[in-house]
């Protein structure tokens, strides 16, 4: 019979390796203006796979819990960008309905979807974006200025249904649109650190609802929501995010998108790899 120490010795390398990601974590939310999912989301995958579950809810609850975690750093990111008045409040305004109206979607999507799609959604947005970033995006333009509200409520929608599905606060998606408008990096970065806001709380009570009584979730699980996971990294987030939001206005304009790609192209490798 297993004593607490054997248990102990077995449970410290996840415990060690989620404080890790906690401080990677909220260090990407403050530089990059993401909630940190990108990073979480695989870190997590991992973690759930060496205490055994299955593949059935590896992936979903990976995307839960990194939603849940998402909710103190992107508020924390997203304050901070805001006392530096880079944040695009009037654009978050009309975001407010379409993105949770999109977050709800994608989370009914959850409840039914097989892992792969959440991987396939992954390398698609995070690929993309990682493209137009290292590449510059100079020809990656569709118009030097944003559209009308209804085209940017859809926006909105759509950065609702595939934050939930990829566990991230939206700033990879949100970047994406608003540089492909004329926005600088800078501004982008910020409104996406504040457009993870509107999504991460209702997107964790989604993930909740999702995972409900499915079965083969560890005991600590809320429906697709680990929650000492959730406390095992919130700490080490809150104290890093700062940091990552004063390196992100240090640096030049292309330094942040070439940092910025670099660190997507990896995270698409990862999850295309496991899908092959």
């Amino acid at each position: 019979m297993e004593t607490l120490t054997d248990l102990f010795v077995d449970v410290l390398p996840m415990l060690v390796a989620l404080l890790a990601a906690g401080t990677v974590i909220g260090f990407l939310a403050g530089l990059f203006g993401i909630g940190g999912g990108a990073i979480s989301v695989p870190v997590f995958y991992q973690a759930f796979g060496v205490i055994g579950l299955s593949d059935e809810v590896r992936m979903p609850l990976a995307v839960g819990t990194s939603l849940a975690v998402i909710i103190p750093t992107s508020f924390l990111s997203a304050r901070a960008h805001l006392r530096r008045g880079t944040v695009d409040t009037a654009l978050l305004r009309v975001w407010i309905v379409p993105v949770i109206l999109g977050v709800v979607l994608g989370a009914l999507i959850a409840r039914i979807a097989d892992p792969w799609v959440f991987k396939v959604v992954f390398v698609g947005v995070a690929g993309v974006n990682a493209a137009k970033l290292l590449l510059g995006g100079e020809g990656w333009r569709v118009r030097d200025s944003l559209p009308g509200k209804w085209a940017l409520r859809a926006y909105g929608a759509i950065t609702g249904v595939l934050s939930a599905l990829m566990g991230i606060g939206g700033g990879a998606i949100t970047n994406l649109i608003l540089t492909l408008h004329g926005v600088p990096i800078h501004r982008a970065v910020s409104t996406g650190a504040g457009a993870g806001v509107l999504i991460a709380f209702p997107a964790t009570l989604g993930y909740v609802y999702a995972g409900w009584g499915k079965p083969g979730l560890p005991l600590d699980a809320t429906g697709y929501v680990s929650w000492l996971t959730f406390l095992a990294t919130v700490p080490t987030t809150l104290v890093t995010t700062r940091l990552g939001v004063a390196l992100a206005h240090r640096l030049s304009r292309r330094q942040l998108e070439t940092a910025f790609g670099l660190f997507l192209l990896f995270v698409s490798a990862r999850f295309l790899w496991d899908l092959l």
